[in-house]
């Protein structure tokens, strides 16, 4: 199995051992994605993206023994925090909504899509039971990506746009927050359709430095260099980074028809 960083394999080998302590043979199969399944994890930032696969749908009575699991062990050590899914082997590979652990509480609602399930069939890690056989291609995971850009990026960016005097009140702390995770995000998505595969978002950034027009460097190069904990910047103005991140978004999405269509 690969290597994972310390605090990971230290917060995975406690959840195990509770897990099992509190639902003994209810787990079938633990599994990584995410940026662990990237080589890109930043202690820190990053969270344990997993993927837990139980013999059978877990009770209301077991899903707050799971959410009991995970208050223990954040209590000892918050980061990284734990970040993923409770399926059944019934689940795995499709869009089904399902219990997740996110932000510290169990939901219920849409979590899964195609990205998860590419990141697992091609570059997954297995911490209980054999990776399992996903049926997806890498067309799916493209038709997605073209979609996810166009309504769930594109709606953002128009939010952006209608209050930019409101976001340019906020603390340049919050205005990083905003720029690294659209800016990366974006070209995240960007690379996907270029490439049919998935990269960390830094990888993205560098990627993007060199396919995109230089007039596009600054703001990705800001978004780098906060992703990587730096303080250099282009752009010292909250708002010129506020409507550079809205520019370079708009442009990517009004290329990402004619990349599609390629």
């Amino acid at each position: 199995m690969r290597e994972l960083p310390i605090a990971v394999d230290n917060k995975l080998a406690k959840y195990m051992k509770l897990f099992n302590e509190y639902m003994p043979n209810r787990l079938a199969g633990l599994y990584l994605h995410g940026s662990l399944a990237l080589d890109a994890f930043v202690e820190g930032s990053s969270d344990i993206d997993f993927i837990a696969v139980t013999h059978s749908g877990l009770t209301q009575s077991e899903l707050k023994k799971a959410e009991e699991i995970h208050r223990i062990i954040a209590d000892k050590n918050q980061f990284p925090e734990m970040d993923g899914v409770y399926i059944t082997q019934n689940d795995l590979g499709t869009l089904r909504e399902c219990f997740f652990y996110n932000n510290g509480r169990m939901n219920y609602g849409q979590f899964l899509n195609p990205v998860i399930w590419w990141l697992l069939k091609k570059k997954g890690i297995a911490i209980y039971g054999d990776l399992p056989v996903i049926a997806i291609n890498d067309n799916d995971l493209v038709s997605y990506t073209y979609e996810n850009m166009n309504t769930y990026w594109a709606n953002r960016i128009r939010i952006f746009e209608k209050s930019i005097d409101e976001l340019a009140q906020k603390a340049d702390s919050e205005i990083d927050i905003e720029v690294e995770w659209t800016v990366l995000g974006i070209l995240r998505q960007f690379y996907t359709l270029r490439e049919k595969d998935i990269i960390s978002k830094q990888g993205a950034g560098e990627y993007s430095l060199k396919h995109l027009p230089e007039k596009w460097h600054p703001i990705i190069l800001d978004a780098v260099n906060i992703r990587l904990g730096e303080k250099s910047r282009h752009y010292a103005g909250k708002l010129d980074r506020i409507e550079e991140t809205i520019s370079l978004s708009k442009y990517l999405i009004s290329q990402s028809a004619a990349i599609q269509n390629k």
